[in-house]
């Protein structure tokens, strides 16, 4: 593979310029960790995967940066990062990779997993597609918050479309790996519906994830197949998720009659409070 998927959304989703980035997640990260409400002993747990929302920073950053800062103890340990999310733009069947060797962000830039890819490409629901990934914003804006937190990594990103969730869960069993290995699925929740209705629907959302219950749907939330998959998965390895952020967009910077939900949970191999 060569060639190097530049940014498409530096500049809307999330700060264009290095400094202004750096410091505008940092400033969120601190902010996850110093209001965090786990005991000290369960925050340094090592989550085995995360979800995450993926909307702009204004709005679901400081969700998004509640799990990321759960991952500070595995800074020198994840070596690679398994990103799954949602296609929006162009339609694909299965899951796809970017034909590409390296993604870049104004923080720099990260190299694909050749081998980890190697591993999958014989599924027949993995597929190549460059323009999958051209304008996707799902992928793209969990790279600066891995940047900051994680040293050197490989990445292994994978857009999702027309795929089943058992599809999803065998795709992640091929790259599963050990510690070194982060799973992490950008999702953002319902969308564009009132202020409390989205709530509503949301928190059951939150339930079924928590249950390890794979039946979301998409009008419940965008990544609903990698969600499921990652369930059916996390099912599998006996990890325990914990709803580590919940808000809507009427919560952060938007109005309150058509609202985006955003959450963010943590899955580890132990049994633990659902919410932290």
């Amino acid at each position: 593979m060569e060639g190097i998927r530049r940014p498409a959304v530096a500049g809307t989703f999330y700060p264009g310029g290095t400094a202004a980035l750096t410091d505008m997640v940092s400033d969120l990260l601190a902010d996850a960790s110093a209001s965090a409400q786990a005991p000290p002993q369960r925050a340094a747990v090592r989550p085995k995967a995360i979800i995450v929302p993926h909307a702009g920073y204004i709005y679901s950053g400081a969700t998004a940066a509640r799990a990321y800062a759960r991952l500070a103890a595995a800074r020198q340990v994840i070596r690679r990062v398994v990103l799954l999310g949602p296609v929006h733009r162009v339609a694909v069947r299965g899951l796809a990779l970017p034909g590409v060797a390296r993604f870049a962000t104004p923080l720099g830039e990260v190299a694909l997993d050749t081998d980890a890819i190697a591993a999958i490409r014989d599924l027949p629901q993995v597929v190549e597609s460059a323009p999958a990934h051209a304008h996707e914003h799902a992928l793209e804006v969990q790279l600066p918050f891995l940047q900051s937190v994680l040293d050197d990594f490989t990445l292994v990103p994978l857009a999702v479309g027309d795929a089943t969730p058992q599809e999803v869960a065998e795709v992640l069993e091929r790259l599963w790996g050990g510690p070194e290995t982060l799973i992490v699925i950008s999702s953002d929740l319902s969308h564009f519906l009132p202020y409390a209705a989205a709530q509503h629907i949301d928190r059951a959302t939150a339930q079924h994830i928590l249950d390890l219950n794979p039946v979301i749907t998409h009008e419940q939330a965008c990544g609903g197949t990698p969600v499921n998959g990652l369930l059916l998965a996390a099912r599998r390895h006996g990890l325990q998720p914990r709803l580590v952020a919940q808000c809507n967009s009427g919560d952060t910077a938007g109005d309150r009659q058509r609202v985006v939900g955003y959450a963010s949970f943590a899955f580890t191999p132990e049994a633990s409070d659902a919410v932290a």
